[in-house]
């Protein structure tokens, strides 16, 4: 892993405290994306024998042991190395502390893939729907392992919604995971393109989906989701040692920074539950299924 430092531009903060969304190439050396790429196809490879979604693997609908499809490799960072590697890597830790340090502490990982001609979108949503804290202070790293483009449904953004309201995830009573009562107008979406070994960064309130791969190229996304140290879950809640074994920089606290944001609280479930991708099952109406 090589260990050089990144230094943000004064323009580079300023705009993703505007905009809610960063893009930045050139992370990763190629000798890590291809030792991203090699670990994540050995994953795809062993899927065969699974029937199933598991504790490491969520399957797409279609998946087989002839055909392997994997949508997402849940918790990587936990089952192999590299990906616990690419988590702490100093380069992506350090940009992260410019934007919303001083202290990171990580709350998860998933690997999020869209194969060559089938990959499942994920509708319209903000992160902060699906795990509200005490401040906002919070942002999702997405690490291209292959470049991410329009056409392999790269991910999409509404420029400056993290400053908007919190849009309602429910339906019919229950949490689905996917905007309810708001139109994304496609002019106002900025596609997010970034080559492979670079990172994209969103706020945790920033809207944002993704569309299909309709493409011949994979897209393969390793997601971080990474909190200021001082923001504190308001769900789902852990012990001691075990909240602050995920701080990647910085010390523990048990002074919560509460600050003023909208919350809903994602409760309650309905009865298909899992990745986000089982949560949006249930939505009467998908919007990004279909777009191309």
């Amino acid at each position: 892993m090589n260990g050089k430092t990144i230094m943000l531009t004064a323009q580079q903060v300023q705009q993703y405290h505007d905009t809610g969304y960063l893009a930045v190439p050139d992370v990763l050396s190629s000798d890590e994306v291809a030792e991203l790429q090699h670990v994540t196809d050995e994953f795809v490879e062993a899927s065969r024998s699974v029937a199933a979604h598991t504790d490491v693997y969520d399957l797409e609908p279609s998946h087989s042991p002839a055909e392997p499809r994997v949508r997402r490799i849940k918790n990587p960072n936990l089952h192999h190395e590299t990906y616990q590697g690419t988590l702490r890597h100093p380069a992506i830790v350090g940009i992260v502390d410019q934007l919303i340090g001083p202290g990171v502490r990580y709350r998860s990982t998933k690997l999020n893939m869209k194969a060559a001609g089938y990959g499942s979108p994920v509708e319209w949503h903000q992160d902060w729907a699906f795990y509200p804290h005490t401040n906002d202070d919070i942002l999702a790293v997405g690490v291209a392992i292959d470049a991410m483009t329009e056409e392999n449904g790269g991910m999409m953004v509404v420029p400056g919604s993290h400053r908007g309201p919190l849009y309602d995830h429910h339906q019919d009573g229950y949490f689905v995971g996917a905007v309810t009562d708001h139109d994304v107008d496609a002019a106002e979406t900025v596609l997010l393109e970034v080559p492979a070994g670079g990172i994209t960064l969103h706020h945790v309130r920033t809207l944002h989906g993704s569309a299909p791969n309709r493409s011949p190229r994979p897209r393969r996304l390793l997601l971080l989701e990474l909190c200021a140290v001082d923001a504190w879950p308001l769900v789902q809640q852990t012990d001691w040692d075990a909240f602050n074994a995920r701080i990647l920089r910085g010390s523990p606290t048990n002074t919560p920074r509460v600050t003023p944001v909208p919350v809903r609280i994602p409760q309650p479930e309905h009865d298909r539950t899992g990745s986000i991708y089982e949560v949006q099952s249930k939505l009467a109406e998908p919007v990004l299924a279909g777009a191309r």
